[in-house]
């Protein structure tokens, strides 16, 4: 029973790292050749773990292998649009000015209701909100709305905001995170008393995310309140 539980060990280590070093894409970001060195890499993973008889060694070497074949396989159709569209496909329109294209939907084996459940899952609930449509090779669909129907921006309605910052995230499920602290140029003390002050909050427990930006700009919600933003707050 030990050497089946360091076995797995040892093997799910080995596979994590491989992931790792693979990229961080997500299942449904994967191009068709990475999505299936993923499931082999998968299958062959159990193998080892479970079957005593068969040597770690045997797992380990296909596992690695297939990392180099995915590492290759990258090189190339990053190197050769050719072989990059045989291996991944090309994007392809299927909703243009005149409509759905039957036969772009037919080479996809994709139905009406596939585009639509995939306009929905972006926003766009109606055929006629929609300019162009297009699958991409992970099968995601991108769309370009009509320009009545495309969504406001600051720079359409010249509006004059301030820049963008990106917040700090000073307490997280009653946690005050330390290390934030300089990032945000707030002390402890300016975070005990915001909370104290503006939720009633007697220590960080009772507080489930609190965060700043460089616009002064603070999100605060307590685990039993309600959310709160307060707006050009004067830091420490």
């Amino acid at each position: 029973m030990l050497t089946i539980i360091i076995r797995a060990i040892v093997i799910y280590l080995i596979v994590l790292f491989l992931f790792r070093i693979m990229g961080k894409r997500q299942l449904g970001q994967m191009q068709p050749f990475e999505l299936v060195l993923t499931l082999i890499i998968a299958d062959l993973a159990t193998i080892p773990m479970a079957e005593v008889a068969v040597p770690v060694l045997h797992g380990i070497v296909p596992l690695f292998t297939l990392v180099i074949l995915h590492f290759i396989l990258t090189v190339v159709t990053r190197w050769s649009p050719a072989i990059s569209s045989f291996l991944s496909g090309k994007p392809v329109i299927v909703i243009n000015p005149k409509g759905i294209d039957y036969n772009a939907m037919k080479k996809l084996n994709i139905s009406v209701d596939d585009i639509l459940e995939s306009m929905r899952g972006l926003g766009y609930f109606s055929l006629e909100d929609v300019e162009y449509a297009i699958m991409e090779t992970n099968g995601k669909l991108s769309v370009l709305p009509k320009a009545e129907k495309a969504p406001a921006t600051n720079e359409s309605v010249k509006a004059k905001v301030d820049p963008a910052t990106i917040p700090v995230n000073l307490i997280s499920e009653g946690k005050l995170m330390k290390n934030n602290l300089p990032v945000a140029e707030v002390d402890e003390s300016f975070v005990a008393d915001f909370i104290k002050d503006k939720a009633g909050a007697k220590s960080f427990k009772e507080v489930l995310v609190m965060t700043i930006d460089k616009n002064g700009s603070v999100f605060l919600q307590t685990k039993k309140g309600q959310r709160q933003t307060f707006e050009n707050v004067r830091k420490a």
